[in-house]
């Protein structure tokens, strides 16, 4: 009996142990299929994080379209406004140039109104402003007029250039801030090679017609940008200086999938906005600190500035401007092959600013910077030698094409995008709108300067000669990225202000202490 009931009570236990592990299995199963619906909902959600990113990123860059769009076009049409219009070499110069001039105006006023309004609505103010200009350009009958029409288009650019970056930068995540805030010089980069196109497509038109059609096709991006403001958020920083701080971890949660980050984001941002702190006295005017910067500050304007007017003293708006000018000189004389040859300008420039949003957040903006200068300084220096040696042959013609393109692509490989995700991430929240700003209107005055004297250095000392000046400015600029910039791949908005604390030896003793030990990560 005994045998019989230990079997009995071996059965019960056994089907009780057979029941509990099915109930496990099914626990199990419950379990998987819970974390695989979630698993599914983090990739949705992270797939539609990107893609709401992406978007507000290429809304936000639509106004550097409209820059873009006037270099390109202004270098052809340039030629029939000259011959319509009667105008003077001279003129020709402050008729291209005068436009950055005055866009360091949009881009003073740019820091405080995106301060004051924000980021979002100041791009719109941009865009009508610039749709002002554009119209009074397409219509005007007169050089004085025309004038009137670059002024406004210039405070529009000038608003448009300076708010974007910073934009996009205050909005992105922290892995792909690099990329996203490339995109303003990607479109201007597209700008120019439909102004390009623009060019050679109108050239058939009557001399008068041709280069008013050509100017109001510039009016199109503007109409888009319209509809964009309904769809892209505030900054969220911005919202945070404004004491919105639910509007703005509304929006982080939007263009990042992490709550913990958004949160860990959102601390920061309070933290270096200055809220939380009882302590603190009451801060110094943005202006008043920005004219008696700290030894940090200082290091920032530095490096901000300083990349800003390097990117156009090395001579890429003269290249862009006058590259029927350069082609010209260096033998080519009909008027539609001088036009195609700055298409293919305009498709190096804006294929090689792809390679740099590719290999901004991989690389980092250091070595980027580095391959751009020296190989803007190579491209300068040989275009230089054959516009002065080689004469006007085929041979000749060939080769300036060639360095032009080259020289247009190591820009766009480096000091191009770079140059603007810098100035974007490097400031302080406090002071990022008007210090960015400071930095656009170095970019702007040097690209003014150096487009309304091109033509007369060039009649002075040649334009092989010119180009040998700019060879000698941007050997230069390679010792200034040693020595200014540091590496802000992967760090937060918020990490950068404390790597400008350690001063330019320390970040450069830590870039070498980081690259042993990525080696001796990838080693093991």
């Amino acid at each position: 009996m005994g045998l019989v009931e230990e079997n009995g009570n071996d059965g019960v236990v056994s089907k009780m142990n057979k029941y509990q592990k099915m109930d496990k299995d099914d626990e199990f199963d419950d379990e998987l299929e819970d974390s695989m619906i979630k698993l599914r909902q983090q990739h949705t959600r992270s797939s539609d994080t990107r893609k709401y990113v992406f978007a507000c990123a290429v809304f936000a860059s639509l106004n550097s379209v409209l820059l873009g769009y006037d270099v390109g076009v202004m270098s052809g049409a340039i030629i029939f406004i000259q011959e319509d219009l009667k105008i003077t070499e001279v003129q020709q110069e402050v008729l291209v140039g005068i436009l950055s001039i005055v866009s360091l105006l949009g881009s003073l006023g740019g820091g405080r109104t995106s301060d004051a309004i924000g980021r979002k609505w100041t791009m719109g103010l941009a865009a009508v402003i610039f749709q002002t200009g554009a119209l009074v350009m397409t219509f005007a009958p007169s050089f004085a007029v025309l004038m009137i029409g670059r002024l406004l288009a210039g405070v529009g650019i000038g608003f448009g250039v300076m708010v974007a970056p910073v934009y996009i930068a205050e909005i992105s995540p922290t892995i792909a801030r690099g990329s996203l805030t490339s995109f303003p010089e990607i479109f201007i980069n597209l700008g120019i090679l439909l102004g390009y196109v623009s060019n050679y497509a109108f050239s058939g038109f009557s001399v008068h017609t041709g280069w008013r059609i050509m100017l109001g096709v510039g009016i199109l991006p503007s109409v888009f940008i319209g509809f964009a403001l309904f769809v892209i958020p505030e900054s969220p920083r911005w919202l945070v200086l404004q004491n919105r701080v639910d509007e703005a971890r509304a929006v982080l949660l939007k263009t990042n999938d992490n709550e913990a980050e958004v949160e860990e984001r959102i601390a920061e941002i309070l933290a270096a906005a200055g809220f939380g702190n009882a302590d603190k006295t009451e801060e110094k005017a943005v202006w008043r600190e920005l004219l008696d910067p700290s030894p940090s500050l200082r290091r920032m304007l530095i490096t901000g500035f300083g990349i800003q007017c390097f990117q156009q003293i090395t001579g890429i708006d003269a290249t862009v401007y006058y590259s029927p000018t350069i082609f010209k000189d260096a033998g080519i004389t009909d008027k539609t092959k001088l036009l195609a040859a700055t298409v293919s300008v305009g498709f190096t420039k804006t294929i090689f600013i792809l390679v740099a949003i590719i290999l901004i957040d991989r690389v980092g903006r250091k070595p980027l910077l580095y391959v751009s200068t020296i190989g803007m300084t190579a491209c300068l220096l040989a275009l230089a030698f054959t516009l002065t040696v080689m004469g006007n042959g085929q041979v000749g013609i060939a080769l300036a094409i060639l360095l032009v393109c080259g020289n247009v692509a190591f820009f766009s490989v480096g000091i191009g995008p770079v140059c603007w995700v810098l100035t974007s991430e490097i400031f302080p929240l406090r002071v990022r709108a008007q210090a960015a700003a400071l930095g656009a209107v170095g970019n702007r005055l040097c690209s003014g300067l150096i487009a309304m004297s091109f033509l007369s250095v060039s009649r002075a000392i040649t334009v092989g000669g010119t180009f040998f000046i700019f060879s000698l400015i941007s050997a230069v600029s390679v010792a200034f990225v040693y020595k200014h910039v540091p590496e802000t791949k992967g760090k937060s908005l918020e990490q950068i202000e404390l790597l400008f604390q350690k001063g330019n030896e320390e970040w450069q003793r830590g870039e070498v202490e980081l690259a042993d030990v990525e080696h001796l990560v990838q080693k093991e």
